[in-house]
């Protein structure tokens, strides 16, 4: 950048804040919202497009009774061959598979695997903070069932579980119940709208790049009894 530039661009910031107070914070001014913060359609219709949004980004998505999770899991797994399948330590026993040549293997926080140790996985297995129905977006924070974030970015196969009653309709109300874990905890979020993928200058895309070249999303109805 130009040294011209520069003053031009900070001669436009003094402009801007010429009549702002030099002791005033950024909340001590409200700032107006008037854009749609909440939707009030019945919650069966938040999931279903959040299942449809995700399946058009080109993911895997099953939607079922938490009953079936357990099998739909080692099914999913075993449909793609599995041999090593990574999960955070925290994740439900009864996620998980058990067939004849498959091994566990568990990212302990205390002994975190390499990023090449990481890469030798055929895939991942986690939970979600929540999901979004307007964008198809999964959203993690490193939370319950989450495992750290590396864990989702390196392998090249997430299979992801998301409880329907984790997914919101609009981003407005995401960001509204994922605003603790970042203001007061500190913790990362990481937006995943279908598997990765990239383009070139030329419109070729390219998957895989950034993270999974597979998402598989399982949907879940939670049990009532539960």
């Amino acid at each position: 950048m130009s040294s011209s530039a520069k003053e031009a661009i900070l001669y436009r910031i003094r402009t801007a804040l010429h009549d702002v107070p030099p002791t005033e914070q950024p909340d001590d001014v409200a700032i107006t919202r008037a854009y749609r913060q909440q939707d009030d359609r019945p919650h069966a219709q938040v999931v279903e497009q959040f299942v449809e949004m995700t399946v058009d980004y080109k993911a895997i998505v099953h939607h079922m009774s938490e009953a079936d999770l357990p099998a739909r899991i080692a099914q999913s797994c075993q449909d793609r061959n599995l041999r090593r399948l990574l999960v955070p330590a925290d994740l439900p026993t009864a996620w998980l598979p058990a067939y004849e040549g498959l091994e566990i293997v568990t990212d302990d926080p205390s002994h975190p695997f390499a990023n090449a140790d990481l890469d030798a996985t055929d895939g991942v297995l986690t939970g979600c903070a929540l999901a979004i129905a307007q964008t198809g977006t999964i959203v993690l924070n490193s939370g319950p069932n989450q495992g750290r974030r590396a864990i989702t970015l390196i392998p090249d196969y997430h299979l992801c579980v998301v409880y329907a009653d984790q997914v919101v309709s609009i981003v407005p109300e995401a960001i509204a119940a994922l605003r603790s874990s970042v203001v007061e905890q500190g913790k990362p979020l990481t937006f995943i709208s279908g598997p990765s993928a990239t383009s070139d200058i030329e419109l070729n895309r390219v998957e895989g790049v950034h993270g999974p070249r597979t998402l598989e999303v399982i949907v879940v109805e939670r049990d009532p009894q539960g």
